[in-house]
């Protein structure tokens, strides 16, 4: 069959070219019509989320995959406009085809919908109240998809990361090559997960043979702090033979570091429900972690 992936050259995308690849013929897109390696595919402006008709229209997929957003939390809150048409118009569009095709779509959102105010793991209907434009916008995808009526699957990720691309790891990696002392927030918890395991379950979802429509919560398992996954990243790339020395982390806390976005404190979301209802066993955080740096190392 054929699958439409949205967002082919980011993190996210990269791994799902990989995953999705034995479902079929992936068509990739990306806003240039060029992938990471200088190839040419398929081109797609969530900037202009009415011209992606045309392109659902001439490819006519079996399956729509969007990693596609726009994901930079800080700019967003001055760049709101441009947002929202990525994260709620563009995946109002795509979702709004595809239920008028009977094509199921799969949508990506993100913990940042949550307030970080809660004391356990949210859950999928637990309330929303993002805290940024960012989420703001991420939240209005979920209902614009969830408005159009077709088969859906929602998946709300966390602290995505990966071998490759711009990500919070890779950063460490860098800057402890670089610096004997880091100083990182300690004070906002969360789930590190690899952008290889979200591809991988997705894959599983979509064969899974129960026509399941909803949100799930598609995390590692476990929580931890920014703090606490620097250093877990230095003992692990350490122990690869990636660094040859761990740099000292010193814990600050968000008001150390202003940023202007805020972000939740706490959004550890519980995936129970996910792997109940799609059969899957989740790997620890660290689990996660070691199998990405293996990938480096």
């Amino acid at each position: 069959m054929t699958v439409l992936l949205f967002g082919g050259n980011g993190q996210l995308g990269q791994e799902l070219r990989r995953a999705l690849a034995p479902l079929g013929m992936i068509i990739a897109t990306t806003r240039s019509g060029t992938l990471p390696d200088g190839s040419a595919c398929e081109t797609a402006d969530f900037n202009d989320p009415d011209s992606l008709t045309a392109l659902l229209d001439r490819v006519r997929p079996a399956v729509v995959v969007n990693a596609a957003a726009y994901t930079a939390v800080d700019r967003a809150e001055d760049e709101r406009d441009a947002a929202w048409r990525a994260n709620a118009e563009a995946p109002g569009v795509i979702a709004r085809w595809c239920a008028a095709a009977g094509v199921p779509l799969v949508h990506y959102s993100t913990d940042y919908v949550f307030d970080g105010q809660g004391t356990r793991p949210y859950r999928e209907d637990d309330a929303t109240a993002p805290l940024g434009v960012y989420g703001a916008s991420k939240l209005a995808g979920e209902q614009a998809v969830q408005a159009a009526g077709g088969r859906h699957l929602i998946f709300r990720t966390a602290w995505v990361y990966a071998s490759h691309s711009a990500n919070f790891m890779r950063t460490m990696l860098r800057v402890g090559a670089e610096r004997d002392v880091l100083r990182v927030v300690a004070d906002q918890v969360g789930t590190p997960t690899p952008a290889a395991l979200i591809a991988d379950v997705t894959v599983q979802a979509l064969q899974h043979d129960g026509g399941l429509s909803g949100t799930w919560h598609l995390t590692a398992r476990g929580e931890t702090s920014w703090h606490g996954f620097a250093e877990a990243i230095f003992a692990e790339a350490v122990a690869a033979g990636i660094l040859a020395r761990a740099p000292t982390v010193e814990a600050i806390t968000t008001a150390d570091y202003p940023t202007p976005a805020k972000r939740p404190a706490y959004s550890h979301l519980d995936v129970d429900k996910l792997e109940r209802d799609f059969g899957v066993t989740l790997p620890t955080w660290q689990a996660g972690l070691k199998r990405v740096l293996a990938e480096i190392a």
